[in-house]
């Protein structure tokens, strides 16, 4: 059971007062621990504070992992605010979306890849008052101005149901939404994960996962100060540098896809690496292979693989617990987590029995509190009697296993992260060239899944697909490119009209 912080300013403030001297983030020499990330985090609230920050604003964090993201994170919650990550790989455009969407008053941004400041690529935002950039000389400054009276009782007045984060989702709409959790649901979450995952303080856990991304920060960042681990921030992750990375640093505990476990055993078939200090895997929501499960038990020596079911509409809804086979491990996300339940259903709504398909539905603490400022969408998603439609068609066991066969919604995942094809169409078409373009997820070898965009010019355009996609590259998040570009004189529609999706799937899958 998780302990009665309520809040994450709480949760900071306890461990901090227990721990003090805890490392609890490790970035190339630096080492920060638990009262270090507590000081700093009050000074960053002091100079929101002072620029006009109240309880309940939003700050928007643009930039990628790192020891300075997560001392603002902490930051923007000790003044009470809420806090608004941005993909360090979105464009101006994708990141003016999501600021002017919330009404994020500030914005702190940090460097983008490739050391691009990320301030300058985004277009004037009237609503933006103030934007920090790093080493934020400004904000330091600032903070002088308020008391450290007034900023701790700013931090001790967040409330359990005060919202904490505003997630960005991939939606079928065409333009992100704006997933709203509270305190008490990311404390309580990600408490029970960390138990299910052993977490502790023993363990040194690189963040790999952007902490734009729910599993980064939540499952990441805030995890590793709730449980005292070391969290190692990855700004860039580049496969090459895995296996040094695991020797050097005595990894203890690693999240990815099935092909990041899948190339560990490759580099340790070409060479020999030291990854003795690995002790647990984690999975999310994918198949894993059972001969890959086995030979990571043998030839890593992992006291468990964990195989998970999150989304960021419901926070944690499954997991596979110490003890269970490896087949159940292979095939399933595991069984609810504590607070959480879940049940079938087919077209009609109806629970279905075990071992049959349906849409996957979530009950219990961690569903969100809603999409921001969306209430029509909100309704859509979590029904009068606060089920979640998740939109996953999935399958129950017997013994309550879940496992995630097909997406209903037209969502695809390119390296662990979802794209919705309306999102892409819609960036697409911003273009100019282009009347009309659809965007379908295929299997993909090295990326899980790949998108192909089937796209239709405007009378007298030309589109040349290795132009539109190079314009693609440089207005959008790398993972939401078109791996392909197919242009056709019209799109296949259905009998009622509406572009028939299936058909161009069927014609990608067999081009692929």
């Amino acid at each position: 059971m998780a302990p009665d912080w309520g809040t994450l300013p709480r949760m900071l403030r306890d461990q901090a007062a227990h721990h003090p001297d805890a490392v609890v983030i490790a970035e190339g020499g630096t080492r920060v621990t638990l009262s270090e990330l507590r000081a700093a985090a009050a000074k960053v609230a002091r100079g929101l504070i002072a620029l006009g920050v109240e309880p309940g604003d939003r700050v928007a964090m643009w930039g990628v992992n790192s020891a300075y993201w997560v001392t603002h994170a902490f930051g923007i919650w000790d003044a009470g605010a809420v806090i608004v990550p941005l993909s360090s790989r979105y464009k101006g455009i994708e990141a003016a979306q999501l600021i002017e969407k919330t009404g994020a008053k500030v914005l702190i941004t940090g460097e983008g890849p490739g050391a691009v400041p990320l301030a300058g690529l985004l277009p004037p935002l009237p609503a933006l008052s103030h934007t920090i950039v790093p080493p934020a000389p400004e904000l330091r400054a600032l903070a002088a101005r308020v008391s450290a009276r007034e900023a701790e009782d700013r931090a001790l007045a967040v409330r359990s149901d005060d919202l904490c984060e505003i997630m960005s989702t991939s939606g079928t709409t065409g333009t992100p939404k704006g997933v709203m959790l509270d305190h008490a649901q990311v404390v309580r979450g990600y408490w029970d994960w960390s138990e299910i995952v052993t977490l502790d303080e023993r363990d040194r856990y690189p963040i790999i996962a952007p902490f734009s991304h729910g599993f980064g920060l939540n499952a990441g960042l805030v995890a590793c100060v709730m449980r005292r681990a070391t969290m190692l921030p990855i700004p860039i992750f580049t496969p090459d540098a895995l296996m040094s990375m695991i020797s050097a640093e005595r990894v203890t505990i690693l999240a990815g896809p099935p092909t990041l476990f899948a190339r560990i055993l490759d580099e340790l078939e070409r060479g020999s690496w030291d990854v003795s200090s690995l002790r647990v895997a984690i999975c999310g929501a994918a198949a894993v292979p059972a001969p890959l499960i086995r030979r990571l038990v043998e030839r890593v020596g992992l006291e468990r693989m964990i195989n998970a079911y999150g989304l960021m509409e419901g926070t944690v809804v499954s997991m596979t617990r110490a003890g269970d086979p490896i087949e159940v491990i292979a095939g399933t996300t595991g069984r609810p987590v504590p607070g959480i339940e879940v049940k079938i259903v087919d077209d009609d709504g109806k629970e279905v029995a075990p071992g049959e398909r349906g849409e996957i539905l979530q009950r219990g603490y961690g569903v969100m509190r809603g999409y921001w400022d969306d209430p029509e969408k909100t309704a859509e998603a979590v029904d009068a009697d606060g089920w979640l439609h998740t939109g996953d068609v999935g399958v129950l066991d017997e013994h309550g296993n879940l496992a995630i066969v097909d997406r209903k919604k037209e969502l695809y995942i390119v390296n662990g992260f979802n794209v919705s094809p309306a999102e892409v169409e819609s960036l697409l078409l911003r273009e100019g060239s282009l009347a009309q373009a659809a965007v379908v997820g295929v299997p993909d070898p090295g990326t899980g899944e790949a998108g192909i965009a089937y796209v239709v010019p405007r009378p007298g355009a030309t589109v040349v697909p290795e132009a539109l996609i190079a314009w693609a590259r440089e207005n959008m998040s790398n993972y939401k490119v078109p791996k392909r570009v197919v242009v056709l004189d019209s799109l296949p529609t259905n009998v009622n009209g509406k572009i028939d999706k299936i058909a161009l799937r069927d014609r990608a899958r067999r081009a692929s």
